[in-house]
């Protein structure tokens, strides 16, 4: 029978260089990204894993095809793991005189668009205030899980509802309809003449896609993307009439925003984190940067 107590008992009573090995394939996803990360062989990386599970009683990893993926046992030892390095890390700080500096990595994910216009200011400039952090920005369209803890901080137009993330809304995103500079605007309602650059098929149903459809019913399909800057480029380089985010748009100068009597819908994004990251120094010191930066600059 499974005792959580005593498995939690053999976690904190864990070795810190097992733990360091736990931690590296876990955020890394594969031995040979892990065995690079910590300066060990892969043999290496794959014996002391072994033996780790082994002494534990669990199996922490489901190996697949595309790497390695923690379990719900793996997931556990990640809280406490994460817990027993913030620790080490602040212990190593108080002993160096540096308990003010930063260490560690932080995994971000985000849309295509929103990692480079409007995250990658704010990381650089975190980069200046604690240079000992390794900021990791995973942008696509994939749903990266918090629960799983494949990102520690992840932000998204769709509210979070996971009972173990702690979210809150960041900012509003106003969109608008673009043009090459010096493109006549499409008359609303009909759009006869005009080319159009829309999502593709699998985010069909995302608000400013239904708008674009209906404003513009008769308009031809010229191309279809899930990436925002696609999209832009696309409509820059007279690929058709497109839909963007505000911050995006307009900090191109070949596009211009169209007022042709109606508006598409704007889009809220949120972030969220695990809540076993609350105390984390350097996820609260990013966050804290996020906020001070972005919050509400869009509406």
């Amino acid at each position: 029978m499974y005792d959580g107590r005593a498995f939690v008992h053999e976690v904190i009573s864990m070795d810190w260089s097992d733990l360091r090995i736990f931690l590296a394939i876990a955020r890394e996803g594969t031995l040979g990204a892990a065995a690079r990360k910590i300066g060990q062989t892969q043999p290496t990386m794959g014996r002391r894993l072994r033996a780790l599970e082994t002494a534990l009683g669990q199996t922490l990893f489901q190996r697949t095809a595309d790497g390695f993926v923690l379990t719900d046992e793996g997931t556990a030892v990640l809280r406490h793991a994460e817990r027993i390095e913030e620790e080490a890390l602040a212990l190593q700080r108080h002993a160096s005189g540096a308990e003010t500096q930063l260490d560690g990595m932080l995994r971000l994910s985000s849309s295509d668009w929103f990692g480079t216009v409007m995250l990658s200011p704010v990381i650089a400039a975190f980069g200046k205030r604690h240079p000992k952090v390794t900021v990791e920005l995973l942008t696509d369209a994939r749903l990266y899980s918090l629960p799983r803890r494949e990102a520690d901080l992840v932000f998204r137009i769709r509210p979070f509802s996971e009972p173990e993330v702690i979210s809150r809304k960041l900012l509003h995103i106003p969109y608008a309809l673009y043009g090459r500079k010096g493109s006549k605007p499409p008359r609303a309602g009909d759009g006869s003449g005009a080319r159009v650059v829309t999502m593709n098929a699998e985010f069909a149903d995302m608000p400013d896609a239904i708008w674009l459809k209906r404003t513009l019913p008769n308009a031809e399909i010229a191309s279809r993307s899930n990436n925002r800057q696609a999209q832009a480029e696309l409509c820059a380089g007279g690929g058709g009439f497109a839909v963007l985010p505000r911050p995006l748009g307009d900090r191109d100068r070949r596009l211009v925003a169209l007022d042709i009597g109606a508006t598409p819908p704007g889009r809220d994004t949120f972030v969220g984190y695990h809540r076993d990251l609350r105390r984390l120094a350097r996820l609260r010191a990013l966050l804290d940067l996020v906020i001070e930066r972005l919050a509400g600059t869009a509406s």
